[in-house]
């Protein structure tokens, strides 16, 4: 039996579609029967009618049809279904026969033409005889027909063809040569179409008649037979649904067939493919469980039938087949829109079928181990005369007999032996790591890691198997990521076993020391001896000599490694292998700690090394480096021991890079800083850790970083989450969790020895030039040089301070927008040990509010660091937040000359400005002038002088001044009319004589001006007497430009005596005045 025998026919995979036959069209010479067979081929969608067409030549020989059987009484049948007969029905016998015939309705010579086309359709029924086939005829015309029933001649014609060659009127078309070719052709599908479902009507109906002459006795593979037959014809006739239940009733029959070691080969056969049309039309009639339901019922039926125990690898063959079928049926359901899940997707079956290839391969490994002097039988027992065999299922030795009894045990035994022999050549790796890969691709697909990551594993020992090494290295070496980061140690080691023999086989040297590093560390769960025996090989790695053979390793493969690994040895070229271990683990922990998170510049750098050995004997390493993000420090940080590549593991008590297992070794490093790295990061960024040496070949182990590898931050979180007690080690030893790796620190300036001291009187004032004094002193036991002072506005404020504060150090001159918020390095000098000095510094604040204020004092100091004289730039600030608040509260308000309060003033009438100054300062304040800048509407009465000069405030504390104005008039003005501006000049009156003086600018409110048409005025004596005449005088005064008609009239008083007139009428020219006089008071209105 050939490897390929367990694969499903094709023509059991396929879409069983109606088989029509196209005689009479020349597609080679014919341009018009070319285009008509591409009509019919070429791009068919998927809406057109289910057919497969082909052209042959008009006399054709189809297959012979088989005398009818008239009884079954004695017919024993030798086999449940011939291995011909799908593809027969598919491709040789067709449901109907078209015959093409190019012939028009107007044909001059019609009487030769209509008995050429009858004597080609005679032709066919001849070859078709005993055949249920249809036969139809095509005539293809160059003209478009006429409707029907209005071409007589045509309608005539058609009946004398159709008697003439048999056919109905139903089997006669006609196809007009047009450039509407496709859509006739597509008419005429449609009717063949329905001419091959009557056919394939027909053959159920005939297969079924035979049921009534079968017994359950002797004909019970009849029964399976006869079943899937009109199963597959509904097919044919894409009657889904009957096939369907047609083919669920042959499974159970065949499940009823008596098994035996003789015929279950066969039983199984027909099984698994009725189980795989059923299977694969559940999907298409969109209902999956049912097909993965019958799925199961399937392998639950079938997988104890083993048969014949000495090939009980063909029934690991026939099962992985089963899945493997199962799986592509699937996926092929799943490409035409099947939602697939997680727990439920075509890599399951993938996987199962791998598992059966591979017990098909260990059974074969054990069964098929024959003598090499074994011979293949000869004659060949599994060939047959035709090449193929009768009956699917049965043997080639013994077809057609069903006995259960062997009647020939000795060929029994060769055709056994055959198969045996055959299996032996089969490349199983290959099937395996097929089925796995496609495992993988839907594992992957499903998001599924894990199964992905177990399936490679799979891949990668199969490649190993198959003796492909490269594939399986990088299949493994994929994986071994997954399994470190969640640490899966025994599935690890597994994994690096396979992977170090594969290194070996290849004598790859780089890979066969990284996997034996990982193999020899903590996550290896390898024996001690086990170990012993990988570090002895690492070591003859390293002192150029060949390793021992891994075990269990083909032998003729360990030979072609010893010739590899000697090739090494003799090749000249580099020795020094870097291997970066922060994707793996290896048999060497590394972590490094610096001791402070920050070091001062005058203060040397300290940091440790701490390494651990976790291999079973204690080992020696050659050279340590520590380098850093500043490579000027790498020079500083550098252990090398000189030894021989013999003496890795010798002398093991003595040395610094001596490592014995389980112990933690620490090494010191201290060095000292540079002084332009003041304010910068100094990192760690790799540690180099060399096994061997440079005479044989060196190993360079190098950690990123402080150290760690692929194992460590899971590590660092479980002892994190550890409660488990610690033991108590001695004081020169540590507990490696308990170690924290730090790796890197920063540079920070020298500690200042200076002290500085802000004097100042808060809060400021604003617009004040406000003092602030520092008082610089040095405490250093040696001369300060350069030392500077920047002080002003902190920077990182709100912008709109900035904008509003400027600092000087000259307090004479007034600030203005152009003196900066911050003072930068302002040189003040040396000073000596206990000196010290003051600066005065003025800001002007011009709005409210707090703000912060930096002072920073830097300067150079010699000093010695580990005999090493530097030079450090120290540098101390302070901060202190100043609140600028307002000096005082101006209020205004108008006032009549009787000091009655106005909401308005009236033009031409005298009123007062009444400006009251209250101190909101803490301090005194000075008022020295104060000035009031009257607006050009304004008119003063009298004059303007400064009555609060040189008044001195306290907290609290006001000081008035009252102004006398006239408003013309001015109309009716919106809003009212300006008054003018108040200025205060003032300082406190603690500053200093040389500080200027603040000028305030109190703008004045607005006020309405109101005209009035007459004034009145009243002239009243101070004081009067007893008895004495009273005299009052009324001044009586026209502001417009009319005439007005007054009348004036006087009530007296009941104090007062009267004389004069007490009624009076008179006109009142424009802009004129008047005098009224009377001798006693009293009230008068006009």
């Amino acid at each position: 039996m050939s490897p390929t025998q367990w694969d499903f026919p094709v023509e059991l995979c396929c879409r069983p579609m109606a088989f029509v036959t196209l005689t009479g069209l020349d597609v080679v010479f014919n341009a018009v029967h070319r285009a008509v067979w591409d009509a019919f081929c070429a791009n068919r969608r998927a809406d057109r009618v289910p057919i497969s067409f082909k052209v042959l030549p008009g006399d054709h020989e189809y297959p012979k049809c088989r005398p009818k059987r008239t009884s079954y009484e004695w017919y024993i049948p030798k086999g449940i279904l011939k291995t011909g007969w799908m593809n027969k029905h598919l491709n040789l016998v067709p449901a109907l026969v078209v015959v093409f015939y190019e012939l028009d309705w107007d044909e001059p010579q019609w009487k030769e033409k209509q008995s050429e086309c009858a004597t080609r359709v005679e032709i066919v029924r001849q070859s078709l005889q005993g055949r249920n086939t249809k036969v139809a005829v095509v005539l293809i015309q160059k003209k478009t027909p006429l409707p029907p029933g209005e071409d007589v001649i045509a309608s005539e014609r058609a009946a004398a063809l159709c008697n003439a060659c048999e056919l109905s009127g139903k089997s006669l078309f006609v196809l007009p040569h047009t450039d509407h070719l496709v859509g006739y052709i597509i008419r005429l599908e449609n009717a063949f179409y329905e001419h091959a479902q009557t056919y394939y009507y027909t053959e159920i109906r005939r297969v079924k008649s035979h049921k009534e002459f079968l017994n359950k006795t002797t004909h019970q593979l009849l029964f399976v037979r006869h079943q899937f037959k009109i199963a597959f014809f509904s097919e044919l006739k894409q009657d889904t649904q009957n096939a369907l239940k047609n083919y669920r009733t042959a499974y159970n029959l065949v499940h009823e067939l008596r098994a035996h070691e003789t015929n279950i080969l066969e039983i199984k056969t027909m099984a698994g493919f009725i189980n795989y049309k059923i299977c694969r039309l559940c999907f298409q009639h969109n209902t999956p469980l049912d097909a993965i339901a019958q799925f199961r019922k399937h392998i639950d039926f079938c997988k104890k039938k083993i048969g014949s125990a000495e090939l009980s690898f063909e029934h690991a063959a026939w099962m992985s087949k089963q899945f493997q079928a199962f799986g592509d049926l699937f996926d092929e359901a799943i490409k035409l829109g099947l939602t697939a899940i997680q727990t439920q997707n075509p890599g399951f079956y993938y996987q199962q079928a791998a598992y059966y290839a591979q017990e098909r391969k260990q059974l074969a490994k054990t069964l098929c181990n024959h003598e090499a002097s074994v011979m293949y039988p000869n004659p060949d027992p599994l060939e047959t005369q035709t090449g193929v065999l009768d009956f699917y299922g049965q043997r080639s030795w013994r077809q057609g007999i069903l006995s259960f009894d062997l009647s020939d045990p000795e060929k029994e035994k060769v055709g056994i032996l055959a198969i045996q022999l055959k299996e032996r050549n089969v490349v199983h790796s290959e099937m395996i790591i097929t089925l796995l890969s496609n495992a993988v691709a839907q594992f992957k697909k499903y998001k599924c890691p894990r199964m992905k990551s177990h399936l490679m594993v799979q891949m990668g020992e199969e490649y190993y198997y198959a003796k492909d090494y490269t594939k399986a290295l990088k299949l493994l070496d994929y994986v071994m990521c997954d399994y470190r980061s969640e640490g899966w140690w025994t599935l690890l080691t597994s994994i690096l076993t396979t992977a170090l023999k594969c290194s070996y086989l290849m004598a790859q040297l780089k890979d066969y020391i990284t996997y034996s590093l990982e193999l020899l560390g903590r996550a290896s769960t390898l024996k001690d001896d086990q170990k012993s025996r990988i570090e002895k090989n690492l070591i003859n790695v390293l002192m150029n000599e060949s390793p021992d053979p891994e075990p269990d390793c083909d032998v003729l493969a360990v030979k072609t490694a010893q010739k590899l690994w000697a090739d090494r040895i003799s090749l000249a070229g580099s020795n020094i292998f870097t291997i970066g271990v922060q994707d793996f683990v290896p048999f060497v922990q590394c972590k490094a700690k610096f001791h402070a998170p920050s070091f001062h510049v005058d203060v040397p750098i300290q940091f440790d090394i701490y390494l651990k050995a976790d291999c079973p004997h204690p080992i020696r390493f050659s050279k340590l480096c520590v380098s850093f993000n500043n490579q000027e420090y790498n020079q500083f940080c550098v252990i090398e021991e000189a030894s021989k590549a013999s003496e890795v593991l010798e002398n093991l008590t003595q040395g610094k890079m001596c490592l014995v297992p389980g112990k933690t070794r620490k090494l010191l490093f201290k060095f000292v800083a540079k002084t332009e790295d003041v304010g910068k990061k100094i990192e760690i960024t790799s540690v180099d850790l060399a096994l061997g040496n440079e005479m044989g070949r060196c190993v360079v182990l190098n950690w990123q970083g402080g150290g760690g590898d692929a194992a460590s931050s899971q590590e660092a979180l479980q002892a994190a989450r550890s409660f488990k007690r610690r033991p108590k080690l001695p004081d020169n030893e540590v507990h490696w969790d308990s170690i924290i790796i730090q790796a890197s620190t920063m540079i920070i300036s020298r500690v200042p020895n200076i002290s500085v001291h802000l004097r100042h009187e808060p809060p400021a004032l604003t617009n004040e030039m406000y003092c602030l004094v520092v008082t610089v002193q040095s405490h250093e036991k040696t001369q300060i040089r350069d030392v500077k002072l920047t002080a002003g506005l902190k920077p990182g404020q709100d912008a709109n301070l900035t904008q509003k504060t400027h600092v000087t150090l000259h307090g004479t001159e007034l600030c203005d927008e152009s003196y900066p918020a911050l003072l930068t390095d302002i040189p003040v000098g040396d000073l000596h040990p206990g000196e010290q000095l003051e600066k005065m510094l003025y800001v002007r604040c011009g709005t409210v509010g707090s703000r912060m204020f930096l002072v920073y004092v830097s300067y150079l100091i010699n000093t010695t660091v580990e005999e090493k004289e530097i030079v450090c730039k120290c540098h101390k600030d302070e901060t202190v937040t100043i609140e600028t608040v307002f000096p005082f509260d101006v209020a205004v308000k108008f006032v009549s000359t009787k000091f009655e309060h106005l909401e308005r003033v009236y033009a031409d009438i005298p009123f007062l400005l009444m400006t009251d100054v209250l101190s909101a300062s803490p301090w005194a304040l000075t008022i020295v002038s104060s000035e009031l800048q009257l607006a050009p509407s304004m008119s003063t009465v009298d004059q303007l002088e400064s009555q609060v000069e040189n008044v001195v405030l306290q907290t609290g504390e006001s000081a008035s001044e009252c102004f006398c104005l006239r408003c013309p008039s001015l109309g009716n003005v919106e809003g009212g009319v300006a008054t003018g501006h108040y200025i205060i000049s003032w300082k406190r009156t603690s500053a200093m004589e040389n500080i200027p003086t603040i000028s305030t600018v109190i703008t004045l409110p607005h006020v309405i001006v109101e005209t009035i048409p007459l004034h009145v005025n009243a002239d009243l004596p101070s004081f009067g007497r007893v008895r004495e005449s009273l005299p009052v005088k009324y001044h009586l005064q026209n502001k417009t430009d009319l005439v007005q008609d007054v009348e004036i009239s006087v009530e007296p008083s009941d104090a007062f005596m009267f004389s004069g007139l007490k009624q009076i009428r008179l006109p009142a020219q424009a802009f004129y005045t008047y005098q009224y006089f009377c001798q006693a008071t009293g009230s008068t209105h006009g």
